[in-house]
């Protein structure tokens, strides 16, 4: 039997203040399909790449999740996540935000590449921001249109303490 969830409980070590002495945190990633009667909610989140890499990302991974999914195989449960991805733009943060900036990646069908993940890779939450460029945006632009609107996004490092921190170690 395969079972679908709206949100996943992400827990995280991240030696702060905010945290507590132990330095645990927490994170809520959402994947709803309608969001308090409005458009959809799919969260963003930074996912292991099996180890530290050699790049100054440090084999960080981006992904948008589109669902949460469990199932059962030869009794025992495995957690698993519907994900698009995103790709560095550079090997460098931008030097006017000292940010990263991602694309979101195609296949040779110009369709984003998804795949099927195990849960355990998800690190914590990550924050996207459109790149604007010199384009304004439409006045009648809903939010919820923005991680198919743009062409590339900041990887935003001040949304938050933990963000930050992590963003000390990219």
């Amino acid at each position: 039997m395969i079972k679908f969830y709206y949100s996943a409980f992400v827990m995280y070590y991240t030696p702060s203040d905010q945290s507590g002495i132990g330095g645990m945190h927490y994170d809520i990633i959402n994947t709803t399909p309608s969001w308090h009667n409005s458009p959809a909610c799919y969260d963003c989140v930074f996912l292991e790449n099996g180890g530290a890499g050699e790049d100054k990302f440090r084999g960080l991974l981006v992904a948008r999740v589109l669902s949460f999914s469990s199932f059962t195989y030869r009794e025992e449960e495995h957690a698993c996540t519907f994900v698009e991805w995103f790709l560095l733009v550079d090997k460098e943060p931008d030097e006017e935000t000292s940010m990263w900036i991602v694309t979101p990646e195609f296949d040779s069908w110009v369709r984003r590449v998804q795949s099927v993940i195990t849960l355990d890779t998800i690190i914590c939450g990550a924050h996207l921001i459109g790149v604007y460029g010199d384009r304004l945006l439409c006045s009648d632009f809903h939010y919820s249109q923005s991680l198919d609107s743009f062409d590339t996004y900041y990887l935003n490092k001040f949304i938050g303490h933990h963000a930050h921190a992590l963003a000390l170690y990219y």
